[in-house]
């Protein structure tokens, strides 16, 4: 996981050294912060809403905005490179999920996660989570919680 973190982080910084705009994208913390609010007014009754911000090739930028539990995740084919910016909450990865339901190709959501491990997190930590894991985020204490997520398509 770790390696394919850092790849990522390399590709990214190749890039923009070479000079070359393609592919290359740059948001500042107040673009972040902005969107993260703009998405406030629009959660689904599980209090979350994301947004691709950007594609490029098999990346997925995405913002993500919760204020509630919300539902265990599994991504098939895409491994997730969590960037945490703000709030706390508990991250359950692994074990099996409950109630899953396909919700588009290669995407399960459920109602929760039995056997997995819990782990807390907050503002800066940085997690990468790879396809076929069942993962949850859960805001602690009814905080509201924000992060940046790199989607990467395995081949």
């Amino acid at each position: 996981m770790k390696k394919l973190a850092l790849m990522i982080l390399m590709s990214g910084m190749a890039v923009g050294q070479a000079g070359d705009s393609a592919g290359f994208h740059d948001w500042t913390k107040g673009q972040i912060e902005q969107m993260e609010t703009a998405l406030a007014p629009q959660m689904d009754a599980h209090k979350f809403k994301s947004s691709t911000i950007a594609t490029e090739g098999n990346h997925r930028f995405v913002i993500v905005h919760r204020e509630g539990p919300g539902q265990s995740e599994y991504h098939a084919t895409e491994s997730d490179i969590v960037f945490f910016q703000s709030g706390h909450a508990t991250l359950t990865y692994g074990g099996k999920m409950v109630g899953a339901t396909e919700t588009a190709p290669n995407e399960q959501r459920g109602s929760g996660i039995e056997g997995g491990t819990e782990k807390a997190v907050g503002v800066g930590d940085v997690f990468a989570i790879p396809a076929k894991m069942p993962h949850m985020v859960t805001p602690l204490n009814g905080e509201t919680v924000n992060y940046f997520v790199v989607k990467v398509t395995e081949p």
